[in-house]
């Protein structure tokens, strides 16, 4: 029997196909400038027609959505897992100065450049595509984390930076994504403040008791010899969906109650966390692969069937004065080099956050203007999985160099 390759069980198998090759040629491929990003984000970009006729729209839609709510739960619970709030207090002047006062500010000033050269979809979705386009994405410049070269204080601010950065976005998404589907009408004014109050507030108690309450029950049971090791693993990923889903039954935001959970957890818990680690290498690796190959199959082709002028000047400014003029004043007084600051500010890639925001809130929201939110959202990530990939490896090199040399 014949079969047609736009059947969901070939393209199923391609797909897996494609995770297996990658995954038995990744200390390879670490050795070239192509990542992980680049390269599922073009085999999804080449099988989005044989992904759309295979399966209904409403299908696909639900699909997406679901791989996408599960992955950011994950993403948010694992990266504020790894804070510790001492070490925030002490040695973490550079990201704690990037967090505070550089991202608030390219948040304001995302909104006054999309406002700008957008202002028909007004200040909302000018909000909402800033906060969208703000969290960092490391794994886009993965050679400037590991790169032995890279003086430490750099690569991890960089770490810091992107695993807080897309929790802290999130209100700000929340409030942009609200604002734009409401509209200025004084009744849904009122709806909209209720809700938003309602859902910073909430979620937060919510993540913050599930994440307390488990790390001490953890405690206990491994103070006792009561747990297998391996078993970890298990409360990790129960852990962060009971903070997504308690919120949500309260009518708190679930990822901020993820993203706030995995932070009391990181904190409250007294034992070894390493099994999050462990746990996200295979598991997270895999959902990060799926969601890029996602974004290429689906937001890309939208976004750039739409793709205008003032898009790709957005992205552009996105990935540079947007981000790079904001770090670098908040860098004032640190006593970094201008190479230092300019090269933190560089370095804050766009990808995974910025990508499951969009899918989320397009699903969940009735957001105006969406063409035109697919369109800057896609450009910014594609120019960022293509400069930032290109230049990661020669620029870890050069401040290494340089750093040996000063």
């Amino acid at each position: 029997m014949v079969h047609d390759w736009t059947e969901p069980e070939i393209i199923l198998l391609i797909v897996l196909l494609t995770f297996i090759a990658y995954s038995l040629a990744t200390r390879a491929i670490a050795r070239t400038i192509v990542t992980l990003p680049m390269i599922f984000a073009a085999v999804g970009f080449a099988m989005s027609e044989p992904i759309s006729a295979a399966m209904p729209e409403e299908l696909l839609d639900e699909g997406v959505r679901f791989v996408a709510e599960i992955t950011l739960v994950l993403v948010l619970f694992s990266d504020a897992s790894h804070v510790r709030l001492k070490h925030l207090r002490k040695d973490y002047k550079l990201p704690l100065r990037m967090l505070v006062l550089g991202m608030p500010m390219s948040v304001v000033l995302g909104t006054a450049v999309v406002f700008a050269l957008n202002p028909g979809a007004g200040v909302a979705m000018a909000l909402l595509t800033a906060a969208v386009l703000t969290p960092t994405d490391a794994a886009l410049g993965q050679p400037v984390v590991t790169s032995p070269g890279v003086p430490q204080h750099l690569s991890e601010t960089i770490n810091v930076e992107s695993g807080l950065n897309d929790g802290l976005a999130l209100p700000f998404v929340l409030f942009g994504a609200i604002s734009a589907s409401m509209g200025a009408a004084s009744a849904a004014a009122n709806g909209l403040v209720v809700t938003a109050v309602l859902q910073v507030v909430l979620g937060p108690l919510a993540g913050a008791a599930v994440g307390w309450g488990t790390a001490k029950l953890m405690d206990a049971a491994q103070n006792r010899n009561l747990m297998a090791e391996s078993a970890g693993g298990v409360v990790f990923l129960s852990t962060a969906f009971v903070a997504y889903f308690g919120s949500e039954l309260i009518g708190g935001n679930g990822f901020i109650a993820a993203f706030v959970a995995g932070m009391v957890f990181g904190n409250a818990y007294r034992h070894d966390i390493r099994f999050i680690g462990e746990f996200m290498e295979g598991a997270g690796q895999l959902l990060t692969m799926t969601a890029f190959l996602i974004f290429g199959a689906i937001l890309m082709p939208r976004g750039l069937a739409h793709a205008t002028l003032p898009a790709v000047v957005i992205a552009v400014l996105f990935l540079t004065v947007v981000r790079m003029l904001p770090i670098f004043l908040s860098l004032a007084g640190t006593g970094l080099p201008v190479r230092e600051k300019l090269f933190l500010g560089w370095f804050g890639p766009r990808g995974l956050a910025s990508i499951l925001f969009t899918l989320i809130m397009i699903d969940a929201y009735d957001i105006p203007y969406q063409e035109e939110f697919l369109a800057c959202v896609s450009m910014t990530v594609c120019l960022s999985i293509l400069v930032h990939g290109v230049t990661a490896t020669p620029l870890a090199r050069r401040i290494g160099t340089r750093e040996k040399a000063a």
